[in-house]
């Protein structure tokens, strides 16, 4: 199965941290982030797709065409037109299954194996912050129904960690805006929810990195993911 990886952002938030090097070089224990990531995926997932933007030769100078046994491809996403964007920028060489994950995020090695089950299915955590990150509200039965960004008084603590299971049925929906010319992947998964059964999986754990505190949190949890 192949995986994509979208580390094309500029990491602003992470201050002068990302002012010579993209988020997903930042180091911890004196490894990359994208090099944790890449030693958790599973042996199923043999070939790696990474959209660079902000310094990606550097991300292309370390991991050249293969990394850790797996095939490494590069796509160059100049424009930052959001997730849904960077996504269509690689479907011409997607097989109909892959995964789609964030690139300055962990992830547990076990929840990309239980999201590899499904054909579409998003990874939920539950936090103590929902109105910091996209909330996800799923039927009875455990499917997806609706994504709430950044909801207000919300009693739904499960929100969107985004790695995604999906197949080539995503492309057959436009893209939905999400402003300042921004497509969004999640927002326009929702849209397949009409008539497609997305799992909505419970993760094990996850670990956003957005800001410095977030990388000095990594340091002390990265053990656990493996």
């Amino acid at each position: 199965m192949q995986i994509v990886i979208l580390a094309a952002g500029n990491g602003k938030r992470m201050g002068p941290l990302t002012k010579k090097v993209p988020k997903p070089m930042l180091k911890i224990k004196g490894r990359p982030i994208l090099e944790h990531k890449i030693n958790a995926l599973p042996k199923g997932i043999d070939e790696v797709i990474i959209v660079i933007g902000y310094r990606g030769n550097q991300i292309m100078d370390y991991f050249k065409k293969s990394f850790a046994g797996k095939k490494i491809r590069y796509f160059s996403q100049t424009e930052l037109n959001g997730t849904g964007g960077a996504l269509h920028l690689v479907k011409s060489v997607l097989n109909d299954r892959f995964l789609v994950m964030m690139g300055d995020d962990l992830y547990h090695k076990k929840d990309v194996q239980k999201i590899m089950k499904h054909e579409l299915a998003v990874l939920a955590y539950a936090v103590d912050n929902p109105g910091n990150f996209g909330a996800l509200k799923a039927n009875r039965r455990g499917y997806l129904v609706d994504i709430v960004e950044r909801p207000k008084n919300s009693k739904n603590n499960l929100v969107n960690a985004a790695l995604y299971s999906l197949s080539k049925k995503f492309f057959k929906y436009d893209l939905v805006s999400i402003g300042n010319g921004e497509f969004g992947l999640p927002q326009t998964l929702v849209k397949m929810a009409d008539k497609h059964r997305i799992k909505v999986e419970k993760a094990t754990l996850w670990h956003p990195i957005g800001l410095p505190e977030d990388l000095e949190k990594a340091e002390e949890i990265i053990h656990k993911f493996f």
